[in-house]
């Protein structure tokens, strides 16, 4: 054990050493700086949608849902006590991911899936997860494409308004609120404010990736010109760009193995898509240092690097050998020496987790009232479905560890369908 440990304190691998303080404070002074513009801060973007309007009850909305391989439509609406019922709810493929299409075709495709649900209601709540640019009407200019879309025609354009276009060809002209997916997040526990009063609201995923977004005073929002000083609105904050966390030499070789090396070195800490792979790199190191016997050495750096469900299956029960893991000559010491060196790597994603969502809770400057706390809509599978160390136990006892001696009350929410019911919140609200 004396080994593990110094072996990841020479490569600079920190958990109990990490300073919450002093990374709120870091965190805190990236989203200030953000808010007034700076380049090189948390991008903090504006979704130009508020929480103080009434969720209006017994209404029903039309929602489109693009953010992955594929395209979900649904009517919703909210009763009296601001429970969602989703109904007319279809799914299909995402445009684009069976071949190129043209801008043109890319819109009638979504028109086209969209337009009998729009035609029963009165606005659509669009809940859009690419990259894009949002701007005060709540339409968004698409910046790039993830996630293998084929549709290059549609970089640069307005997705809100040229899918109206659309719908009005197809007599069910329509307003359209354009939100991402983290705000759709937020969104989704409004609705669930209806009932329970809550004073401000975060809404957080930790999925494949991560992102934050919590509601800021528009006076704090000093890079947009022209807003009412007395409302607030809804931040993207982009966290999983943070770049203030301490990094450990493993950080810096895995980040090296990625597409993006540079950049959202937060994410790679704590996120789904990278977690595996960096206890996978803990893994090889650790076999060219000799803690491991060496017949499961050579196979260690023959294997290639997990997934985190492989990695985070293996650190809850070392003796089910998960996918690659299958593959090795484990001894007792050998599985010891693997649990001992992967399980921090949970440790510490579970402590800066705790940290982001902290950092957006204080920057809300709610809370204070225990009759009205607020309200985190906790999102994401890696979040809710990593086994290892009880993850999201071990989030919530960092978080309390936090937030209660600052005497913030909060309580933690779990929306089902959350880009949905937030997209529908956005569309009946805007």
């Amino acid at each position: 054990m004396q080994r593990v440990k110094q072996f990841l304190a020479d490569n600079d691998f920190q958990v109990a050493g990490i300073d919450p303080a002093a990374l709120l404070r870091q965190f805190d002074d990236a989203m200030t700086r953000g808010l007034a513009g700076a380049a090189d801060a948390l991008p903090m973007i504006p979704a130009y949608l508020t929480i103080t309007r009434p969720v209006p009850i017994n209404t029903r909305v039309a929602v489109l849902d693009a953010g992955g391989t594929n395209l979900r439509v649904a009517t919703v609406w909210f009763d009296a006590h601001g429970k969602p019922h989703m109904e007319n709810f279809a799914r299909s493929p995402m445009p684009g991911t069976q071949g190129e299409l043209s801008a043109g075709e890319f819109y009638e495709a979504l028109a086209e899936f969209l337009a009998p649900l729009a035609a029963k209601t009165s606005a659509v709540g669009f809940c859009f997860s690419y990259p894009a640019a949002i701007t005060p009407d709540c339409d968004a200019q698409l910046l790039r494409w993830t996630k293998q879309i084929k549709a290059p025609a549609v970089v640069g354009t307005m997705v809100g308004s040229s899918l109206r276009q659309q719908l009005a060809r197809r007599g069910c002209d329509r307003p359209i609120a354009v939100l991402n997916d983290t705000v759709a997040t937020l969104l989704a526990g409004k609705s669930a404010g209806v009932a329970r009063h809550y004073a401000s609201y975060v809404g957080f995923i930790l999925g494949t990736g991560t992102n934050t977004a919590y509601v800021e005073r528009n006076d704090h929002i000093r890079k947009c010109q022209g807003l009412n000083p007395a409302e607030s609105m809804a931040i993207n904050i982009e966290s999983g760009s943070f770049a203030q966390a301490p990094v450990s030499r493993f950080d810096k070789l895995f980040d090296a193995t990625t597409a993006d090396c540079g950049s959202y070195s937060f994410e790679k800490m704590i996120a789904g898509a990278y977690l595996g792979g960096l206890g996978g790199i803990i893994l090889h190191e650790a076999a060219r240092a000799g803690l491991f016997t060496p017949a499961t050495a050579q196979a260690l750096l023959a294997m290639p690097l997990p997934s985190n469900q492989e990695l985070a299956a293996f650190c809850h029960n070392p003796f089910l050998s998960p996918g690659h893991f299958a593959t090795l000559p484990l001894t007792e010491a050998d599985r010891r020496t693997a649990l001992e060196l992967c399980t921090p790597v949970y440790e510490r994603a579970a402590r800066l987790t705790a940290i982001n969502i902290a950092a957006a809770v204080i920057r809300t400057g709610t809370g204070a009232d225990p009759l009205h706390p607020v309200a985190i809509n906790m999102d994401g599978s890696t979040y809710h479905r990593t086994k290892a160390i009880a993850f999201a136990a071990r989030v919530q006892g960092h978080l309390r560890d936090i937030l209660a001696p600052r005497g913030i009350h909060y309580e933690l929410l779990a929306v089902e369908e959350s880009p949905i019911i937030g997209a529908a919140v956005a569309g009946l609200t805007r």
